[in-house]
């Protein structure tokens, strides 16, 4: 499957899995249920195929760059300048797999699904492909296992292991028109996961929406190709229409052919997905973490870093983190989305970062805060950087835990090691450096009158965060 491209869309924010899943961190990001990220197992997916194009918003590019190196696989990532939905998305990497593979076959997957069973999923690719490459556009259709409200479906006249007419792309249904629709045995969820040549994809765009094609086609023209990311051209990729490339092409097109994936798909909308597709005791509880559950029943129990004990409930969803915690009756855990949108509206914060703040260059945790200092806890990892920078509002002290920094301040460079500090005046131009092999940890105490993160003046940035 090398002549393959898969194309991952790795862009949303996931608010029904807060407090695990935050705007900056969303769960595409996050070991959900295993160990590597959704991201990361989309990733694995598909790493017998080409080579991967990611399309993902500049918030997320340095975390796809970092978790797609920490599996050691290289692809190519996409930056759109503002969301724009898929069908400005799949416009571009069509324009770019064509460009590189004339007679290129594209699998588009989101970023934030999981599948149970990779030899069904490969089984399923496979017969796709060879429909593509009869100039069919394809989607996979997932069969139903109950009346499920919350997918659009896929009308098809079989449930069948080859690729068949799609009749008639469904909304979303009400409960009674949802059980109808797994009792006929024609209808299967609409995955929102497609294959085809991006030759043909490009032909439907130009047919059926050329704005959309003609826009999106001069945002990759004009982009900027960077050592590590591409950046799509800003004013032309905003004028594409914000629309879904089923809205755009597939609901439209005639030569739509649908694939059956049954290999234990779930696209994780919420926590009582979760929770069905976790590892259960024989209580039907998924524990993860630090947990005690005595007299418990069909429960979700998540901690992060601290022991958290349930006695005699059930079916309760508990996510703890180290700033948050949800408790939530598993038949309304969807309902935290209205959880996030209060904090929104009371100007908080809880719903954009984790406690542990991820940068390019690692990591950082506020430990203490008060009127006028912040204490800090930095992980920078080897051979990372922070940009050069001055504050105009604060002073800091740097106190090495662990590991090697090398510490440049008005332009005078030193070396710090192990229980070795150094002191950086309001208004000193600095950077900091792990020029080691293992991680520099280190405490930073902040003083002054702001302590704003937005209190930084960059002047020069190995991930280009200075224009």
């Amino acid at each position: 499957m090398k002549n393959i491209i898969p194309v991952i869309l790795c862009g949303g924010s996931g608010t029904r899995l807060w407090p695990k899943s935050r705007r900056n961190t969303p769960k595409q990001f996050q070991a959900i249920l295993g160990e590597n990220s959704m991201f990361q197992e989309t990733l694995l997916r598909v790493k017998d195929m080409g080579k991967p194009v990611i399309i993902t918003g500049d918030a997320y590019r340095f975390e796809v760059a970092s978790q797609a190196a920490r599996l050691g696989m290289e692809v190519d990532i996409v930056v759109e300048p503002e969301g724009r939905n898929t069908a400005p998305a799949v416009a571009v990497a069509a324009k770019m797999v064509k460009e590189r593979v004339p007679h290129g076959v594209m699998a588009v997957l989101p970023s934030d699904h999981t599948i149970g069973d990779q030899d069904s999923f490969d089984a399923a690719l496979g017969v796709a492909i060879k429909a593509a490459k009869q100039e069919q556009l394809v989607t996979f259709g997932i069969k139903p296992d109950r009346p499920e409200t919350g997918y659009g479906y896929l009308r098809v006249p079989t449930q069948a292991a080859c690729a068949v007419p799609v009749e008639a792309f469904v909304e979303k249904p009400d409960a009674d028109t949802a059980a109808e629709y797994l009792s006929s045995g024609t209808y299967l969820w609409n995955s929102g996961m497609f294959v085809f040549r991006a030759s043909t994809m490009l032909d439907a765009l130009a047919r059926f929406e050329p704005e959309v094609l003609r826009h999106a086609s001069i945002a990759y023209t004009n982009a900027i190709m960077g050592t590590d990311f591409i950046f799509l051209e800003s004013e032309a990729f905003k004028r594409c229409k914000d629309m879904s490339i089923d809205y755009a092409v597939m609901e439209r097109a005639k030569d739509v052919s649908c694939v059956m994936l049954d290999a234990r798909w779930n696209d994780l909308g919420g926590w009582a997905a979760v929770w069905q597709e976790s590892p259960q005791d024989e209580n039907n509880n998924a524990l993860k973490g630090d947990v005690t559950a005595i007299e418990c029943n069909d429960c979700l129990i998540e901690s992060s870093d601290r022991l958290v004990a349930a006695v005699g409930v059930s079916d309760l969803v508990v996510v703890d983190t180290p700033d948050s915690l949800l408790v939530a009756h598993k038949d309304q855990a969807h309902l935290v989305k209205n959880v996030v949108n209060q904090l929104e509206e009371a100007g908080r914060e809880e719903h954009i970062n984790q406690k542990v703040v991820q940068r390019p260059w690692g990591t950082y945790e506020s430990i203490d805060q008060g009127e006028r200092h912040q204490v800090k806890h930095i992980m920078v990892r080897p051979g990372e950087s922070l940009s050069k920078q001055m504050h105009h509002y604060r002073a800091e002290h740097w106190i090495i835990v662990s590991g090697v920094a090398l510490v440049e301040i008005d332009e005078k460079e030193q070396t710090l090691k192990e229980n070795e500090s150094c002191y950086i005046p309001l208004g000193s131009v600095h950077r900091l450096t792990n020029p080691g092999e293992e991680n520099l940890h280190l405490i930073e105490v902040q003083s002054g009158s702001y302590l704003g993160e937005d209190d930084i003046v960059r002047f020069e940035d190995i991930y280009g965060r200075v224009a």
